[in-house]
């Protein structure tokens, strides 16, 4: 039976848990204070520590806090972070994406910095400053990187936040003994779709969405095992799903995958949901990370990342490709279908003049299609935001601690 106008506006009769209101997804005061609340306190994944191997070799990163950033390798190997903003006038350093530089030169007014971070020179700066400016006072700023997890280099912006590790606790126990082994990147883009970037999470939080996926449907949900996964929440807002083995023979005519990956069963498949926006998906023979960096309350940039091991033979790291080209890449056979979903989302949300509803209703004892994991998040979220997901208007409580 369709719903008349009132009736499409009333609350859903479930618990206030599970469901939410959809202004948290397109509020511009409720972005702005998760940037503050949220992005700002927590570890973020900017890179890998295989994206910069060499001395000098950076990359930018756009944190989603809103803060320019690049991640560089020193003449000491080790990796340091620092916001992209020269000290004098605010100017952007560097613009390129990624490089390799000795020195870092402003291009407004040729200020100079050295890997470590330390100013090395001012133009003209006797002459214009006397003795009133010393070159140790104008150093960058240096912001929290640790690496960790797979060879990841995270960046945490709050100077009085917890460590990577308290941060994590046990949530990534399920991978641990699959990243023991120096992985390197093989594979990287970014899309930008006109959604929120809670949607793309959602659906990484999820596995009802599988409907979506014929070739997820034959592989993975006709197999024995597949409604079984438990979901487990961790401290923090983050979630894992048990491991299950994935018959990809169901859908390539009998061919079966030869190559597997250290520590993980034959067709195993682990994800693991990172909050407030990152996932770890090992499957089979390819480790994918994603990394949701909003733009704004209603545009996502989607950072992928496909992953093999650095000691890959030629014939091995060709096989990790094509396994996840197959199904991940921007050509494959799921992540277009995924996209597409949270596009259609963003699309409705924003056309909304009033407050509706998202349900996270499903209860199926924590298994995989049980919604869970994206009430677990919620909790975390308005934990953070000092906010009720489902109310989010509401006067807000002040935020807990992180």
């Amino acid at each position: 039976m369709s719903r008349n106008a009132a009736q499409w506006t009333q609350k859903p009769k479930l618990p206030s848990t599970h469901y939410v209101d959809t202004r948290i997804y397109t509020d511009e005061q409720i972005f702005r204070e998760e940037q503050e609340k949220i992005f700002n306190q927590c570890w973020i994944i900017a890179c890998h520590e295989s994206e910069v191997p060499n001395p000098y070799d950076y990359r930018t990163f756009n944190h989603p806090g809103g803060e320019p950033i690049f991640i560089m390798r020193g003449d000491d190997m080790k990796v340091r972070a620092f916001y992209n903003i020269c000290p004098h006038r605010g100017n952007i350093l560097l613009y390129d994406p990624v490089g390799n530089a000795k020195r870092v030169t402003c291009i407004f007014h040729a200020w100079s910095f050295d890997c470590k971070g330390s100013c090395t020179d001012i133009s003209r700066g006797t002459e214009g400053y006397q003795n009133r400016l010393s070159k140790d006072d104008v150093g960058l700023r240096e912001v929290r990187a640790e690496i960790g997890f797979g060879g990841f280099v995270w960046v945490n912006i709050d100077d009085g936040a917890c460590t990577l590790k308290e941060y994590i606790g046990d949530a990534l126990g399920l991978l641990e003994p699959t990243m023991e082994q120096p992985m390197e990147v093989f594979h990287y883009h970014k899309a930008i779709v006109n959604t929120n970037y809670k949607l793309w999470h959602d659906t990484n939080s999820e596995f009802y969405h599988d409907y979506m996926h014929y070739f997820n449907r034959i592989t993975g949900m006709m197999q024995p095992g597949y409604f079984d996964r438990k979901y487990v929440g961790y401290p923090n807002g983050h979630a894992s799903v048990g491991s299950m083995s994935i018959k990809y023979d169901a859908y390539d005519g009998g061919e079966q995958r030869g190559l597997g990956w250290p520590g993980l069963a034959p067709g195993g498949w682990i994800l693991v949901d990172v909050f407030p926006g990152m996932t770890y998906n090992l499957r089979t023979s390819v480790m994918r990370i994603d990394t949701s960096i909003p733009l704004g309350p209603n545009k996502v940039m989607i950072e992928f990342r496909g992953l093999g091991l650095k000691s890959d033979t030629p014939e091995q790291r060709a096989e990790r490709i094509r396994d996840h080209n197959t199904i991940w890449g921007p050509f494959g056979r799921n992540l277009h279908e995924d996209l597409l979903g949270v596009h259609g989302q963003g699309l409705a949300m924003r056309e909304m003049t009033d407050s509706k509803w998202v349900i996270h209703g499903r209860e199926e004892s924590s298994t995989i299609h049980d919604e869970i994991g994206m009430r677990h998040f919620y909790a975390e979220w308005g934990r953070r935001m000092g906010r009720k997901a489902y109310d989010p208007m509401a006067e807000s409580r002040p935020a807990a601690a992180a």
